[in-house]
């Protein structure tokens, strides 16, 4: 069959799936190499404890929880993360489960191609453009920052909790002005991601504002983090400014609770599962907002005395 023939019959979903591996396949080889040439200078080996956060973590994050907030909270409370590695730790970890939710949402679930294309693309240049910088961040800036951000996340719990979000339209698709604003917001979302804000809740509500189909946000918010996790994060391995055993977990951990929860379980009551985050984040909030203000008096003490 002529390539051009073979070429006409690729459908545009098809197109975006291959390209995907394709992106999979060269995170795969890029953080291997970063790996083996890692491998013996350090240990390496997930831990069972790493390994179950990635679990517990992916797995509320396919039924559209998020992970990143929740990520945060496990690692504090277990100590395996210092704070300053947190964004680069949980964008490196996290991608390969993403990639899996994301070709999964993607094909069973409808939303017009150049709409879910244009909103992935203005993810992965705002990932990129926002890894670049917060990768080079000092340790008081990242608590600061990851502070707010869980505050952020807390209060769109919150939301999702009391649907204060409209309930959306019945459309697969963006056209005109409201194409354009859900670009806008979605290059926003992702610069926000190099952070350690989610993406998934604020696309949720922005999807459903702009009139779609809230259905519709799965396959946009989870491509997009396909996308922009691996592109955002070569930034962070190449700077090495991420933990990577407890990266590893993530990802190890991860991927079997994507098929598990996407394909086994596919729903659950998760309002209490809400609650309990709301809780636990915005404690893990105040904990590292106080470390960094406390840190930051010891230092005035520090030059004071010096």
């Amino acid at each position: 069959m002529p390539l051009a023939s073979m070429a006409g019959q690729v459908s545009p979903k098809s197109a975006l799936l291959v390209t995907l591996g394709v992106i999979a396949v060269m995170f795969v080889w890029f953080w291997g190499s970063a790996v083996r040439r890692r491998r013996g200078v350090e240990p390496i080996a997930p831990t069972p404890v790493g390994l179950g956060i990635g679990f517990v973590t992916d797995f509320l994050d396919t039924l559209g929880i998020g992970s990143f907030a929740t990520t945060t909270t496990l690692f504090e409370w277990t100590r395996t993360v210092r704070d300053e590695l947190l964004p680069g730790t949980m964008n490196v970890g996290h991608a390969l489960p993403t990639i899996v939710q994301a070709f999964i949402y993607i094909v069973i679930v409808d939303v017009e191609m150049p709409t879910l294309v244009l909103l992935i693309a203005a993810s992965v240049l705002g990932m990129w453009l926002g890894a670049g910088v917060v990768s080079r961040w000092p340790r008081r800036n990242i608590q600061i920052g990851m502070g707010i951000a869980l505050l952020v996340a807390a209060a769109l719990t919150l939301m999702a909790i009391f649907n204060t979000q409209t309930g959306g339209g019945d459309a697969l698709g963006l056209h005109g002005a409201r194409l354009w604003m859900g670009v806008a917001g979605n290059f926003a979302l992702g610069a926000l991601m190099s952070l350690g804000i989610g993406l998934y809740g604020p696309c949720l509500i922005m999807i459903s504002l702009l009139g779609m189909d809230p259905r519709a946000a799965f396959p946009i918010m989870m491509g997009s983090c396909a996308f922009l996790m691996p592109v955002g994060s070569t930034q962070f391995i190449r700077k090495g400014s991420y933990d990577l055993r407890a990266a590893l977990g993530l990802a190890l951990g991860g991927i079997p609770a994507v098929l598990i929860a996407a394909f086994i379980v596919k729903s659950l009551n998760l309002y209490y599962v809400r609650w309990l985050v709301v809780v636990v984040v915005v404690y893990t909030a105040v904990q590292l907002l106080r470390t960094a203000a406390r840190e930051r008096r010891a230092q005035q003490a520090a030059q004071a005395t010096a």
